[in-house]
């Protein structure tokens, strides 16, 4: 007879019940069905799992430790089929979202939330590297991210078309223009984001198409940081056009290099997560993109 959590559960309720009959009750089976499972157990591995005590089936020491192994592989067999659960139902389901950008990835969140309320939403935000190797291992079920590569383990849906933009304080003398050249940021105190950052891989690639790259003023690690330290006048700093619904305290500048460069904000995962939920994010995704009027693709 193969041991096996229906079994395990016999013996547990025999041990709560204090008999065959009371165990029978509670799993809505046959008082026979119980006894010959314990029986056949106690049997085949030559054990004894109850003793008569008071009138009561009271389980030994042995059936204690069967019954506490039988309680973590219980919780075990629940926790699997909620992951698998949490795939599949749109009711009650979850999904984790890597956000390197909080626009427009934040937009398309709130969208699917109202599409599905029931879906449990877990955000992660961070740098391109980061939220890339959180799809890679699993950790996050999607990505939202600019300059996706082509990696053939990815599924892709363009959301917006996007660009990097120079951000200065108002009273900046370039802040008069609309537009500034490679040329005329050079020459500036800059502000750069720290490795691992997609805005500034980007930066790092248009300086040395023009040039020797420039030698920042300051180092951040974080958008936010940045983006105070050019309101309180430190200097010049680059972010995603879509990277921020914030536009406060800066004027945005678009960069005449930068223009003709076609970038996108896309939502990736790998091709191997599957599931109801997932493939409910990339329809949404498709459906923003086309709201956004960008061309949506794999």
């Amino acid at each position: 007879m193969a041991l096996s959590i229906q079994r395990l559960d016999a013996v547990r309720s025999v041990a709560e019940a204090g008999s065959y009959a009371g165990a029978a009750r509670l799993l809505g089976v046959s008082q026979p069905n119980v006894s010959t499972q314990i029986r056949a157990l106690e049997s085949q591995y030559g054990v004894r799992l109850f003793h008569r005590e008071a009138g009561r089936l009271a389980p030994t020491a042995l059936c204690q430790q069967l019954c506490d192994a039988a309680e973590r592989m219980s919780e075990a067999y629940g926790d699997a089929e909620r992951l698998l659960c949490s795939r599949s139902s749109l009711a009650r389901g979850r999904i984790t979202i890597g956000l390197g950008n909080v626009m427009p990835g934040m937009a398309l969140v709130a969208a699917f939330h109202r599409a599905y309320p029931g879906v449990n939403i877990r955000v992660e935000t961070g740098s391109h590297e980061k939220i890339t190797r959180a799809v890679l291992s699993h950790a996050a079920d999607v990505g939202v991210l600019p300059e996706v590569p082509g990696d053939t383990r990815f599924r892709r849906t363009h959301l917006a078309s996007n660009e990097v933009l120079a951000i200065a304080p108002p009273d900046h003398p370039l802040a008069a223009r609309e537009t500034v050249s490679v040329h005329d940021l050079r020459d500036q105190p800059l502000i750069f984001r720290a490795a691992g950052s997609s805005t500034q891989r980007f930066v790092d690639r248009l300086f040395a198409r023009h040039g020797p790259a420039p030698e920042p003023f300051l180092t951040l690690d974080a958008r936010d940081g940045l983006y105070e330290a050019v309101v309180n006048g430190l200097g010049l700093g680059f972010l995603w056009r879509n990277g921020t619904s914030r536009r406060d305290g800066v004027k945005r500048l678009r960069i005449q290099e930068a223009a003709p460069v076609r970038t996108h904000e896309t939502a990736f995962a790998l091709v191997e997560t599957q599931g109801d939920i997932v493939d409910a994010f990339f329809n949404m995704a498709e459906s923003f993109a086309a709201s956004q009027g960008a061309a949506a693709r794999p």
